[in-house]
């Protein structure tokens, strides 16, 4: 482990010494082109696997300092984007910035960032554009200047509505009724399931709000975010030192591996599309771990990422409408 971070988990609980800590990976403040990447990514992948038309809402979990992916949505033609967060971490005016700078990506079709999925790239055209998806006609639309700029009054808005355009930033959003139930037709998260405290709960919620036969897109980062030297070592530390680095933090990073997601995820109820998985040899060995991660998989044991789709079966609307 890094001494740092056993420092850093230790100083939270002490009043007023966030003031002191540096930001957090979740409020790192990535620039435009990552959100760029990321919504591409996503947006190939989903419709590779022929699980997503045109959608008109769509939540992001964890946007953390900026909503610039949920933006990327907007200027795809999404109308209404929900952007869900545990603490209060955007500010109006840098996405006012993040929006001039992704629109500029779009106009231009700025070729996809490839870093660290290049598996990706197959899916889009010789400039790393998916223009089979954002065709030219589609982007014309999403991109006139009125809808910008409904997009852009929508983001300095008090109630987040402008025209045909609503962007409802909901802090904290630990509660299944912060959205209405069988509304959204895409849920997304990037590198941010491992940082919710409760799993099961977040499925559930995840879960009532999208429609029957709709899906969610979920990256999930199982390394240790830099809290120790090899990636996976996290599990190598015990409970009560784990205690220690967590901190009185409202989140920090889980720690359950891949098998722990896709029970929750089975269920649930959802319905496993797909899930991609980035393997990693260079972590520590079994030995290392610590009782409670002992028993891993060497599946669970390797699995540095997993990129999941699924989907809430079609059938669910019968079946909430025999309940009610």
């Amino acid at each position: 482990m890094k001494i740092r971070a056993v420092v850093k988990g230790a100083l939270t609980f002490i009043p007023g010494a966030h003031r002191i800590l540096p930001k957090t990976i979740a409020s790192s403040n990535p620039p435009p082109a990552y959100f760029y990447g990321v919504w591409l990514k996503h947006l190939t992948l989903l419709h590779s696997q022929r699980v997503l038309g045109s959608p008109q809402k769509v939540a992001e979990l964890g946007p953390g300092d900026s909503l610039g992916l949920g933006i990327a949505a907007l200027l795809s033609g999404v109308d209404c984007y929900y952007g869900l967060d545990i603490v209060a971490h955007t500010k109006p005016e840098h996405n006012l910035d993040v929006l001039e700078q992704l629109l500029e990506m779009f106009r231009t079709r700025a070729p996809r960032p490839s870093k660290g999925w290049p598996e990706f790239d197959h899916l889009l055209d010789d400039r790393l554009f998916p223009s089979h998806i954002l065709t030219d006609q589609l982007l014309e639309k999403s991109l006139a200047p009125e809808r910008v700029a409904h997009i852009r009054a929508a983001l300095l808005s008090p109630t987040g509505r402008s025209g045909p355009i609503t962007i409802a930033y909901r802090v904290p959003w630990n509660s299944g009724d912060v959205i209405e139930r069988n509304s959204i037709d895409l849920i997304i998260s990037q590198a941010v399931l491992e940082h919710v405290t409760d799993i099961p709960a977040t499925y559930s919620a995840l879960y009532e709000w999208l429609k029957p036969g709709s899906v969610m897109s979920h990256q999930i980062d199982f390394r240790s975010h830099d809290m120790t030297t090899k990636w996976n070592g996290h599990r190598a530390i015990s409970e009560p030192m784990w205690k220690i680095m967590t901190g009185n933090r409202p989140y920090l990073i889980n720690r359950e591996p891949w098998s722990a997601h896709k029970r929750e995820i089975l269920d649930h109820g959802f319905e496993l599309v797909s899930d991609l998985h980035l393997y990693r040899n260079d972590g520590i060995s079994r030995s290392k771990l610590t009782k409670r991660w002992r028993d891993v998989t060497d599946e669970d044991l390797t699995c540095a990422e997993t990129v999941v789709l699924a989907r809430k079966p079609a059938s669910a609307a019968s079946a909430q409408l025999a309940e009610a």
